[in-house]
């Protein structure tokens, strides 16, 4: 998730306030995530072994470890939810939100839904990124879309989210054979993901525990204020490890625009729910 998100609360107006649905958004977003566990519906579990991860780096093997990923199911799917502090320019006060998302591992998906509102309008923030594409909606008050993207450019962006994501909250599939990798160094990898026409990097950032603590990409761009995409460093500091049903997992984020011109700190992120392989939506 990016600048894009933000773009459009400056678009709204108090007026509209007495609007307060955005359930069409939801529900679209509800119907998708069916229609991806229909078409990826959960499969017999297997375990992750130290056999599955020996032609990895030795940094990422070593985090896999220590996550808790060895020894554990092999992930399918993972449902993530988060409460969210979003920041539109530098200098703003946060905008507080919640969000949930899940992800698919077979046939790589990420669907997100984030709720939020400003001068007491609600909005509402779709991504989805399936069958190798990617649509970015946000609807104020349920009456219009200020945001309606699509195309290559932003598919190229949510493919490093979803790298992204992989990376922090499912490392057990890190074993995915749309991945290559390239050692730097002790404490440091470059990954890089392939999927269809698409294909990003991204460097990983380990420390000495076995934890990863950073992931800086140079492959995803942001949404300006004139509608133009900029490709720009986004790098995804990380800390808070907690250990969750055996998992170690980090439970506190950022995501950090890296502009030549200073850094642009827009989200932090704290993790309220992590869920693997999910039978349905909505599973308790």
């Amino acid at each position: 998730m990016d600048r894009l998100i933000l773009v459009a609360t400056g678009i709204a107006v108090a007026s509209l306030a007495a609007f307060s649905g955005c359930g069409s958004v939801q529900s679209e977003y509800i119907s998708k995530v069916k229609k991806e566990f229909a078409k990826q519906p959960p499969a017999p579990e297997e375990i992750l072994t130290e056999s599955d991860i020996v032609h990895l780096p030795a940094p990422v093997q070593k985090y896999l470890v220590y996550a808790g990923a060895v020894g554990k199911s092999k992930p399918q799917n993972v449902r993530v939810v988060f409460d969210a502090q979003m920041i539109q320019r530098p200098g703003a006060a946060p905008l507080e939100a919640q969000s949930e998302q899940y992800n698919f591992c077979g046939s790589p998906a990420r669907l997100f839904f984030m709720k939020a509102s400003k001068f007491l309008v609600p909005f509402r923030v779709l991504h989805i990124y399936a069958d190798q594409k990617a649509t970015f909606v946000v609807r104020i008050a349920s009456l219009f879309n200020a945001v309606d993207i699509a195309g290559k450019d932003l598919t190229t962006a949510e493919t490093v989210t979803l790298l992204n994501d992989m990376c922090l909250f499912v490392p057990g599939n890190l074993i995915d054979k749309r991945l290559s990798w390239k050692e730097i160094d002790s404490l440091s990898v470059q990954v890089s993901m392939e999927n269809g026409p698409y294909n990003v990097s991204a460097i990983l950032y380990f420390n000495t525990k076995g934890e990863l603590v950073n992931f800086v990409s140079e492959d995803r761009s942001a949404l300006q204020d004139d509608g133009s995409l900029r490709k720009a460093r986004w790098s995804t500091p990380l800390r808070d490890y907690k250990e969750i049903d055996g998992r170690r997992i980090p439970t506190y984020g950022e995501t950090i625009w890296n502009y030549p011109e200073g850094d642009f700190t827009y989200g932090r992120f704290t993790l309220k729910d992590i869920r693997y392989n999910v039978k349905a939506y909505g599973e308790e």
